[in-house]
């Protein structure tokens, strides 16, 4: 392997990691085996630090293609909380206001969840990494001030429900670059005049890269130790 020539892992994000911190992880671990101090490394896509799942690591070279990976289509497993709200739309912030989920049904969650496939509008979550003059969304946020984003036309080719037990369901969402599920919560909940927030999120799919691609973080010391690798000079 030729890792400053180029190559492309795939691994499965663990909880509570930042993408990022797994950047990091992989580099490490790289420059340590190939003995270098320095080596480009980077992600296709961002995950929260609560999802877990395939995240897409380019090396040397490979890293152009890092915009053709963010390009793909992507599945997500979501569990949604349904009648709260947080701040962020998932577990890292605790729960500011609660709604009724007394008028909620299954099959008005199926009506619901149909209502949001195909070209879509969505503003994406003030706790963000979207940029607002030069500032990142989450910064502005995290200092209480208010945060307005733009709408963003996205494509959702799928919603299927794949588990209902009221006030819990989980969904399964085929999508475009640049959707942000718990902005997806955050509005399957306004349509249900109630609220939601994700619970939890798992990434299975990136184009044609599924979990049954995807390495442990854990087994990459390991796994490097076992490959024939081209000296970087």
């Amino acid at each position: 392997m030729d890792f400053k020539a180029g190559e492309i892992l795939y691994f499965d994000k663990p909880l509570q990691w930042t993408s990022f911190k797994l950047v990091n992880h992989i580099r490490y671990h790289l420059c340590r085996k190939v003995g270098v101090k320095k080596l480009k490394v980077g992600h296709a896509g961002t995950l929260d630090p609560l999802a877990t799942g395939v995240m897409i690591i380019c090396t040397g070279k490979a890293t152009k293609r890092i915009e053709e990976f963010q390009y793909q289509t992507k599945e997500y497993i979501a569990t949604l909380q349904l009648g709260a709200t947080t701040p962020s739309f998932d577990l890292e912030h605790e729960i500011d206001t609660t709604y009724p989920t007394d008028h909620i049904t299954c099959e008005l969650v199926e009506e619901t969840l149909k209502k949001f496939v195909g070209e879509i509008q969505q503003i994406p979550p003030a706790f963000s990494a979207c940029k607002i003059e030069g500032k990142r969304a989450y910064d502005l946020a995290r200092k209480g001030k208010n945060v307005e984003l733009k709408p963003k036309l996205l494509v959702i080719d799928e919603i299927e429900l794949l588990e209902c037990n009221l006030p819990e369901i989980k969904i399964r969402v085929v999508c475009s670059k640049g959707t942000y599920i718990r902005a997806l919560a955050r509005d399957i909940g306004l349509t249900l005049h109630s609220g939601a927030h994700l619970t939890g999120l798992i990434r299975t799919r990136v184009g044609d890269i599924t979990l049954s691609n995807c390495m442990e973080v854990n087994n990459f010391p390991a796994w490097l130790d076992e490959q024939k690798i081209e000296e970087i000079h």
